[in-house]
Parts: structure tokens; C-alpha cells; sequence
């Protein structure tokens, strides 16, 4: 039996970066609008494709939103009480390595909330 391991491992589906911001400007934390205004009019201008958005506003003013693209995904959790934020942005492509979008979308979320990184990690998938 022939297997195709070798194909595999020349597919690499492309870059996941998980961020931890700290964000002094609290109002950001809690406008669930201009985040989604901001994020739909950033997805366009990568070309990227919106598959549907799912939101929740919580009680204590953080929010929460998963967009999901057709090349994956973007996930906000916030924390206005900590002034806090994760960020969740994976991209994937079987025709093109999209890790360039992925850091260019990261660099403009950080610029949007004037934020600090408290944590940044990059998963190459």
C-alpha cells in the first residue's frame, strides 16, 4: 500500500497568531460596533470572505465575537474590568500562504485599540 505522507508535510495550512492586549482606552472594550465596523471594512480590504458573524454583549460591558471567514477565522474575547483583550486570527489557504495577512491584520488590530501586547504568540500550522 502506497501512502502520500510525503504531500503532507509539504502543506503547511498557514499562520494562527493569538494575541493578549492590554488596553487603556476602556471605551474600545465595550463598542462592539466600531469593532465590528473596523474588522468588516479591514476583512475587505485583505480580500477576505465573511462567512457569518456571531456577537454577545455582556452584562458587565465586555464583549464577544467570532467571525468566521472563509479562510477560517477571527475571535475577540474583552475584559473591560481587567482592561484586557485576547484576539484570535488564523487564516489558511490551500493556493497561498496567507501568514503575511495574518501579521498586517494583527499590526492594525494592535493600532486600533492603542494597545499593549501582553502576550503574543504565532502558531505555524
Amino acid at each position: 500500500m502506497k501512502t502520500n505522507i510525503s504531500l503532507a508535510h509539504k502543506y503547511n495550512p498557514g499562520l494562527h497568531k493569538l494575541l493578549t492586549l492590554e488596553v487603556l482606552e476602556n471605551n474600545l472594550l465595550i463598542d462592539i460596533s466600531s469593532f465590528k465596523n473596523f474588522s468588516i471594512d479591514l476583512i475587505r480590504k485583505h480580500q477576505l470572505e465573511i462567512v457569518g458573524i456571531s456577537e454577545h454583549v455582556f452584562l458587565e460591558g465586555g464583549f464577544t465575537m467570532a467571525i468566521c471567514l472563509k479562510e477560517s477565522h477571527i475571535c475577540i474575547h474583552t475584559w473591560p474590568e481587567f482592561n484586557q483583550l485576547t484576539l484570535d486570527i488564523y487564516l489558511c489557504n490551500y493556493l497561498k500562504d496567507n501568514s503575511e495577512k495574518v501579521t498586517l491584520i494583527g499590526n492594525c488590530f494592535k493600532e486600533y485599540f492603542k494597545a499593549n501586547v501582553l502576550n503574543e504568540t504565532n502558531v505555524y500550522r
